[in-house]
């Protein structure tokens, strides 16, 4: 199993936990509040959603990750999202350390 399939049953974990935020508005309002410590956006999102999560989460400084694409994020989770937000420090350690290897 390598470890970008690795990192994509975190995911699955992680929404489990309940320390994931789905859909593109709450994702935004959680880069606003300070609550997103990473955000995952389908690197096949709409020009118009790129453009506005790249600028909204380097404004607030917000690891963002565009590894996957919205198949895999979706399948991951469980449900058809472009945008996730990870909520959980934990959790983006334990992601950071598999997408880096």
């Amino acid at each position: 199993m390598t470890n970008s399939e690795r990192a994509l049953q975190l995911l699955g974990l992680v929404r489990r936990a309940g320390k994931l935020v789905t859909g593109e508005s709450f994702v935004m309002a959680a880069v606003r509040d300070g609550s997103a410590k990473m955000v995952l956006m389908a690197n096949d999102a709409g020009k118009t959603s790129q453009k506005q999560f790249r600028d909204k989460t380097a404004s607030y400084d917000v690891q963002l990750n565009e590894d996957f694409t919205k198949d895999q994020l979706s399948t991951a989770i469980g449900s058809a999202r472009t945008v996730i937000a990870i909520t959980d420090p934990g959790f983006v350690r334990k992601l950071q350390q598999l997408l880096a290897k």
